[in-house]
């Protein structure tokens, strides 16, 4: 008995390699054009502007950080004083280095205007918060006739004791 073994003819292989081939490419076209469409769409190739995001980031505060001080206070009939420590805030460099340059002239001026408190009148939030602001006031007070004022924003107390 003899059996027969059919082989592929030689017309049949090209052919379907070629039918693969083509498979193949038009496939490839598709997912081309899909991605293409894709990155049209995206923002990527948008023709209008993109919208600013929205600046949730505060600017990075500059402190000028000043020795704490300890001034004698009025009080009747015992010696009573106050022991503090402050941080000065600025917009900008510039006038940390004014402040900085100017130390000595400042932190006589801070002398000045508390040793002039009665303790009473520095123990509650409110006097403190008040007396911040005249501190701020008192040292954006210009160092010299015609110069600007200091540009302190802010004066926050890191150390404050009343004795």
């Amino acid at each position: 008995m003899a059996t027969s073994t059919s082989l592929p003819s030689a017309a049949a292989a090209p052919r379907s390699s070629k039918l693969l081939i083509g498979l193949l490419l038009v496939a490839s076209l598709a997912a081309l054009a899909g991605g293409g469409y894709a990155l049209s769409r995206s923002r990527l190739f948008a023709h209008e502007a993109p919208a600013a995001a929205p600046s949730n980031t505060m600017p990075k505060p500059i402190f000028v950080t000043l020795e704490p001080l300890t001034v004698n206070v009025q009080s009747e009939g015992r010696s009573r004083f106050l022991h503090i420590g402050m941080a000065l805030k600025v917009n900008d460099e510039a006038a940390k280095a004014q402040l900085v340059e100017f130390m000595p002239e400042l932190r006589s001026r801070l002398l000045l205007l508390l040793s002039n408190r009665q303790p009473e009148t520095l123990l509650s939030t409110q006097d403190k918060a008040r007396l911040a602001e005249e501190i701020r006031t008192e040292l954006n007070r210009p160092l010299s006739a015609g110069a600007p004022p200091q540009a302190i924003a802010g004066v926050s107390f890191n150390t404050f004791v009343v004795q």
